[in-house]
């Protein structure tokens, strides 16, 4: 049973950050990132960034590939949110 669990917990980790990809589909569909926090934003992101490591060295693949799937989506989010910005002030059309 341990080793259904694992597999679960792999998908999941792989699966679990592509729920970024609404958050920027609709940051790209309105063309503005008016309503999401900087501070919210670059704060969620160094914590997964600073996880990141961590999950690389360890020997649990879920972990590992939580930690990879979740740093390059929210990267993406990040990417997402900055392109919708300029000079701090969104754009509003």
């Amino acid at each position: 049973m341990k080793n259904a669990w694992t597999q679960i917990g792999l998908v999941a980790g792989v699966v679990m950050p592509f729920w970024n990809i609404p958050l920027i589909w609709r940051v790209v569909q309105r063309k503005t990132s008016a309503d999401i926090s900087l501070s919210w934003l670059f704060g969620v992101w160094t914590c997964i960034l600073l996880l990141l490591p961590s999950a690389l060295e360890s020997s649990e693949r879920g972990f590992k590939a939580y930690g990879i799937s979740n740093a390059f989506f929210f990267s993406c989010v990040v990417a997402a949110v900055l392109m919708y910005r300029k000079n701090g002030k969104n754009e509003n059309k």
